[in-house]
């Protein structure tokens, strides 16, 4: 029996319709630099705006090569001894930055009302693995630390990411249960993440072209990241996520990397840790920076991040 034609939303159908006639190459075509750019492009054409925050401003921490550039947010200008948010931005490990993710993250602080650190980790192909995991527990275990650069009490660290910067949060949430930071991981949120390997999956077969995200790019992102595959810093299943705190992760319908996301889902269920899933049926990898392109993808960040704020109020109760 032939598989039936997936369901795609209408925002979505529209969307890919648009981007199927102004054509263009992937970026295993044009190379990283002009990747970069062009996701900014994406960003500034199809996400929502940015919303107002008492405090956005960008810092550093110092990191294993160097400081790591930063962007602070929050609501407000000064709040009680709370969580912080540590966000890890996606782009495969080689494009994405702190300007792609802005609107996403000022979404994040306002939903969830608590401070955001959006980190700006290095990337590959300049920097290959393990650069970015390093940056990225760097930055998580300073924000740890309530450092004064912050003006913050920290009391628990909400570490979440989307697409590479999925598997960093996982990546990370890993490393300081292995050996904590100065206050505990609460919550970890990754959405559509890399866990295991994305070719053995049937919805990286079935969904490897014509749905944004292709194939071809991932491979291409996965040589110049140049992790090991059997290095649970690259590859989070192959290692022990026992003892993961409690998560929300969320895949989308039509990704290439959506099995992934339910196998690690699947993987934490059954050894014990309390998770809620999402899957947004159809609509795309990368949907929650194309938010003005796919307005849908809003009400699945509004649930998305309602799960966090619900995991976080009954921690606190």
């Amino acid at each position: 029996m032939a598989d039936k034609e997936p369901f795609v939303r209408e925002d979505v159908r529209g969307f890919l319709t648009m981007l199927e006639q102004i054509g263009g190459k992937g970026v295993e075509e044009v190379g990283a630099e002009m990747g970069r750019q062009q996701m900014r492009a994406m960003g500034s054409l199809a996400e929502a705006p940015a919303r107002d925050m008492a405090v956005k401003r960008d810092l550093a921490c110092p990191g294993p090569a160097g400081d790591i550039p930063l962007r602070f947010y929050d609501t407000k200008e000064r709040r009680e001894a709370g969580p912080c948010v540590v966000f890890f931005h996606g782009g495969g490990f080689v494009i994405g930055d702190l300007e792609v993710y802005d609107s996403l993250c000022t979404e994040i602080a306002h939903r969830l009302d608590l401070p955001v650190v959006s980190v700006d980790y290095r990337l590959a192909p300049e920097h290959p693995f393990p650069a970015a995991p390093d940056d990225c527990e760097a930055a998580a275990r300073w924000v740890a630390s309530s450092p004064e650069e912050l003006g913050r009490e920290i009391t628990g660290l909400v570490l979440t990411g989307d697409s590479a910067g999925g598997n960093l949060t996982i990546v990370t949430t890993n490393a300081l249960t292995n050996d904590t930071a100065d206050v505990p991981v609460l919550v970890q949120a990754p959405i559509y993440p890399v866990a295991s390997d994305i070719t053995k999956h049937k919805s990286f077969a079935k969904f490897s072209d014509g749905y944004l995200l292709t194939g071809s790019t991932m491979a291409w992102f996965t040589k110049q990241y140049g992790g090991d595959p059997d290095d649970p810093r690259n590859t989070p299943m192959v290692g022990d996520c026992s003892n993961t705190p409690p998560t929300v992760l969320c895949t989308a319908g039509l990704d290439p990397l959506r099995d992934s996301g339910r196998e690690y889902a699947a993987h934490l269920i059954q050894q014990g840790t309390e998770v809620a899933y999402f899957e947004f049926p159809g609509i795309i990898h990368g949907f929650t920076t194309l938010r003005k392109a796919i307005p849908s993808g809003q009400k699945d960040v509004e649930a998305f991040l309602a799960a966090i704020r619900n995991k976080l109020d009954r921690i606190k109760a």
